[in-house]
């Protein structure tokens, strides 16, 4: 027997030895080592899980591994974990990513779980010196950390994602998914990073999460329903946002959102939902309640803005179309670092509907935050400020 014939004997032992331990499959039986570039051994461990009529889990043990672009595709033919110990480290040069939406995508799968005290590096600071994205509206974006497409009955658990070169996470068109105890890590000064974007899917949970970025902590795109997150802590970031809605003509209405048991730390905004004047689509915002909230030094702790048009890239002269309704604030307590902790601006064009504050106390200063609203009157239950002069007719 010759050489290359011996190696390739020796290889399979290998492989057949790590996946008959437990059903585990470890990157170092298909040559994935520290310190190098494992972007094929997890796809060769992955292509042999996803064949595999039984349960498997592949491993990363901890050490530093280098990791390409790569996706991870479906459909597989029984559950799959991932189990990240390592830290994995992206191209610092975001030209080496060749125009890749995402760093790892993972799609079209059932039953996966991404498990560990793992790190995804995105090794973002490059890619930021370049972003224009926040004043550029025909900006082009580098790679997300993570992409999660057409996944269902699924978890993120334990894991982090540190400097993603723009968004950490892109959750596109999922049902019954999962980030329990989740951790994103970058800088207050890194542009358009936001932790974990959702659009298109229904029952996404983010729980016991931990969420230190450059943009919104969380952002809800259209097309959402039936979304919880909880035990979350914000800051810095940008807060918790649903929108920005109605820039395209395509969009979906949102309905669905529990937001609960969460903290802001620092933040530009604490809750949000942000649409554009002269929007393209009607579409609606609705049945969204966040609740038991804490605020420490937040500017905007409490906003709906309905002229959302950051750098003014849009046009002004027709109001959003966009109706927003059934909409709770209820126990969010804390400190605003503005004298308006709570900010309703409303669509001139459809009024917002059923909005309430229910027991919100916020302090500026040492003295009660104030209200400014417009084209809304808001149901008040307990303590909560009172909206100003700025209220206008036409909403309930």
């Amino acid at each position: 027997m010759n050489l290359a014939r011996i190696t390739i004997f020796v290889s399979l032992l290998l492989v057949e030895f790590c996946f008959a331990n437990n059903g585990n499959l470890d990157i170092s039986a298909f040559g994935g080592k520290p310190n190098s570039d494992i972007a094929k051994a997890l796809s060769s461990a992955w292509t042999q899980a996803c064949a595999s009529t039984t349960p498997v889990k592949i491993l990363i043990p901890g050490s530093t591994y280098q990791m390409s672009v790569l996706e991870l595709k479906g459909p597989c033919k029984a559950p799959i974990e991932i189990q990240i110990d390592g830290t994995i480290k992206a191209p610092a040069d975001p030209n080496t990513m060749k125009g890749a939406y995402h760093w790892l995508t993972i799609g079209r799968v059932d039953s996966i779980t991404l498990s560990g005290k793992g790190v995804f590096d995105g090794q973002g600071a490059n890619a930021w010196k370049r972003n224009d994205c926040h004043k550029n509206y025909k900006c082009k974006g580098d790679s997300m950390n993570l992409g999660f497409n057409f996944v269902n009955n699924s978890i993120v658990r334990g894991l982090t994602s540190k400097d993603s070169k723009t968004f950490h996470v892109n959750v596109i068109s999922c049902n019954n998914f999962t980030f329990d105890g989740f951790k994103v890590s970058a800088p207050n000064n890194s542009p358009n990073t936001d932790g974990i974007h959702i659009g298109r899917s229904t029952n996404v949970n983010v729980i016991n999460t931990d969420i230190a970025t450059g943009d919104d902590c969380i952002s809800i795109g259209d097309g959402n329903k039936k979304l919880t997150i909880q035990n979350v802590v914000c800051g810095p970031g940008h807060g918790i946002s649903v929108g920005s809605l109605g820039r395209y003509e395509i969009e979906e209405s949102v309905e669905g959102l529990l937001v609960k048991n969460c903290t802001f730390k620092g933040t530009d905004n604490g809750v949000r939902i942000k649409t554009w004047p002269n929007s393209p689509v009607k579409i609606t915002v609705s049945d969204m309640h966040f609740e038991d909230i804490i605020m420490t030094n937040v500017r905007n702790p409490i906003i709906i803005d309905q002229e959302y048009c950051p750098w003014n890239q849009c046009k002004k002269q027709n109001p959003s179309k966009i109706k927003i309704s059934n909409i709770s604030f209820k126990n969010i307590k804390g400190t605003s670092s503005a004298l308006e902790g709570v900010v309703l601006s409303c669509s001139s064009g459809v009024p917002c509907q059923d909005i309430e504050m229910d027991n919100v106390d916020l302090t500026f200063n040492g003295a009660a935050a104030k209200a400014k609203c417009s084209n809304v009157k808001p149901k008040i239950i307990g303590k909560a400020p009172a909206c100003g002069d700025g209220v206008s007719a036409g909403g309930s």
